[in-house]
């Protein structure tokens, strides 16, 4: 029982410490706050983790862990078409960009961009979960690929770094603006883009899905949030 307990402290204090980081940042994440919110005495803090630097090692991994299974249960939909699955990825992900009135952006992203030149161990892992994203994606479109409804005239892995680096882009311009627009716009011109010249957009989704995707973009300016 004392077991369970102290791993359920801990999974409670790695969701506190990653809500903190995704909004303020490491270095304005101060461990007091996140041992307030969860309720543990602040020399327990080290019963659980070895330093501040392990505790956002930890929150990358446990964050890493639960939106990997969100990844996955996109693109391996088989309901769904390759170029589809990326579609509803995209269109997942800018929902809840827009429920949290584009404030938060993705925890991965904002740490790699504070910490990269920080802190090696950080970096080091910050990059082995881009990897591992990109790998799911690459892994996506070489099925893609292999149908005929994303181009071949670049690699899987390329297509897939290009197309997580530009997301994780209009998702950071989403953040600085407090506007989907870039992330509409990302979504028109990547699967146009991966689609290839020689592909109608009909092709990809018989006139409702990515098409439906492209029109949120087509029909106009966007209320901003």
């Amino acid at each position: 029982m004392a077991r369970c307990q102290k791993q359920g402290t801990k999974i409670e204090l790695l969701e506190a410490g990653m809500k903190f980081m995704q909004e303020k940042g490491y270095t304005n994440s101060g461990l007091q706050q996140v041992l307030d919110a969860v309720g543990v005495p602040k020399g327990s803090f080290y019963h659980y983790f070895e330093s501040k630097e392990d505790f956002a090692l930890q929150i990358i991994q446990h964050y890493d862990c639960n939106y990997t299974e969100e990844v996955l249960g996109c693109l391996r939909d088989q309901r769904h078409t390759p170029l589809e699955r990326m579609r509803n990825y995209c269109l997942a992900g800018r929902e809840k960009i827009q429920k949290g009135s584009c404030t938060g952006g993705c925890l991965i992203g904002n740490l790699s961009q504070e910490m990269a030149s920080q802190s090696e161990r950080l970096r080091q892992k910050l990059d082995e979960v881009f990897i591992r994203w990109r790998d799911l994606f690459a892994s996506c479109i070489a099925e893609g690929q292999q149908c005929g409804q994303i181009d071949r005239r670049f690699g899987s892995e390329e297509l897939a770094e290009l197309f997580l680096s530009g997301w994780e882009g209009a998702v950071l311009r989403a953040k600085s603006t407090r506007s989907i627009r870039p992330l509409d716009n990302f979504i028109k011109l990547v699967f146009t883009f991966m689609a290839g010249a020689g592909v109608e957009l009909s092709e990809i989704n018989s006139g409702a899905g990515i098409a439906a995707a492209f029109e949120v973009v087509e029909a106009g300016p966007l209320p901003q949030v």
